[in-house]
């Protein structure tokens, strides 16, 4: 796929770079808000106290496991043309 002077594989060695840069990012922002005592300690949708053991497994966690559990509950399901055929899509 990669043209020029540059090596097969080469494009996907970036895309591999350029994701592994995100997840390290993310992972550095989760511990610096972990450490800091980032995240609410109440729900912000009840207002009840998020549980210690929540807060520590979710860094950043928002809500409460009750109202998570109702915003999942509540989440639209997308259907996937597993298939791949456009013939699934018909049907």
């Amino acid at each position: 796929m990669a043209g020029g002077w540059s090596r097969d594989g080469a494009v996907q060695d970036q895309i591999d770079d350029t994701v592994m840069d995100a997840v390290l990012a993310a992972r550095a922002r989760l511990a610096a808000a972990a450490s800091a005592g980032g995240g609410e300690t109440e729900c912000v949708e009840c207002g009840e106290e998020i549980p210690e053991k929540r807060r520590l497994a979710m860094p950043g966690a928002r809500t409460c496991v009750a109202c998570q559990s109702g915003r999942d509950a509540r989440a639209p399901t997308v259907g996937i043309n597993r298939r791949g055929s456009k013939d699934s899509q018909l049907r």
